[in-house]
This record gives structure tokens, C-alpha cells and sequence, in this order.
């Protein structure tokens, strides 16, 4: 039990180094993939929620803590070398509030995390996910570039 315990430490060790050092490499690909993570996990849930697709507990709670865990990364990801290139959608205002774009990351977590813990059927996903889905439209509504 205890080697299974170490060996789970060292993966998690593992994959949180290369995300860093991915981050330090090219910060708009790392939030680029942590933002499609999360648009897979919320594909499923809205699924979910509209009836498309059957209520799944573990789907939905892996979806938070997707979530949850893009809000914990995400605000080490703009640093302002980060402004442009790589076809980053990132508006200047984040820089410009930057104390209100990661406040928003801290809300985002938050709520994802006890949406995690609240979620118990389909009525429960649903309100979860309108709360959680506020964090993430407003923050990109005021903080990423319109696609045209």
C-alpha cells in the first residue's frame, strides 16, 4: 500500500514538473491545452444537462475537478511575456487587471471545487454547472479576444 501511495506522489510530481516546465517554455500553448481540457469536460456535462447524453456521476465530477484544477494553473500562465504570439486570444486587459483576472481564477476554483462535492444526480449537475459556467463566461467576455 505504501509503494502505491509513493508511486501515485511521484506521477503527480511528475506530471505537475511537466506542466511547469511547459509553462516556462511556452505559457500560451500550456493554457491553450488546460482550456481545451476544460471545454472537453464541460462538452460532457452540457451533454448531461441537456439530455443528450446519460447522467454520469464520475463524468461530472472529473469535469470540476478539471476545472478546478485549469483555475489553480491558469494565472501563472499570463506572464507578460505571454501578451502575443501563438495565436493567443488573451485580451491586454488581463495585464492591465491582472489582480481581477486571477481574483477570477480563485472564484472559478472555488465553485468548482464545491461543485465536485455537491453533485449527486442530474438536478444537482445542473445547477452546479450554471454557476461554475458564470466563472467562465465572464472572464471571457471581459478577458478573451472575440473569435470572428
Amino acid at each position: 500500500m505504501k509503494s502505491a501511495t509513493a508511486l501515485a506522489i511521484t506521477v503527480a510530481a511528475a506530471a505537475l514538473g511537466f506542466t511547469a516546465a511547459l509553462a516556462q517554455q511556452d505559457p500560451i500553448a500550456a493554457r491553450k491545452a488546460l482550456m481545451k481540457a476544460n471545454g472537453q469536460n464541460a462538452a460532457a456535462v452540457s451533454k448531461m444537462v441537456k439530455g443528450e447524453a446519460p447522467f454520469d456521476l464520475a463524468t461530472a465530477k472529473k469535469a470540476f475537478a478539471t476545472f478546478e484544477d485549469a483555475a489553480a494553473k491558469m494565472p501563472n500562465l499570463f506572464p507578460p511575456s505571454s501578451k502575443t504570439g501563438g495565436e493567443t486570444a488573451a485580451l491586454p486587459k488581463i495585464w492591465e487587471n491582472m489582480d481581477d483576472f486571477k481574483a477570477r481564477f480563485v472564484k472559478l476554483g472555488v465553485d468548482a471545487k464545491a461543485a465536485e462535492a455537491s453533485v449527486k444526480d442530474l438536478d444537482s449537475l445542473k445547477a452546479s454547472l450554471a454557476v461554475v459556467g458564470k466563472n467562465c463566461g465572464g472572464c471571457h467576455e471581459l478577458y478573451r479576444m472575440k473569435k470572428s
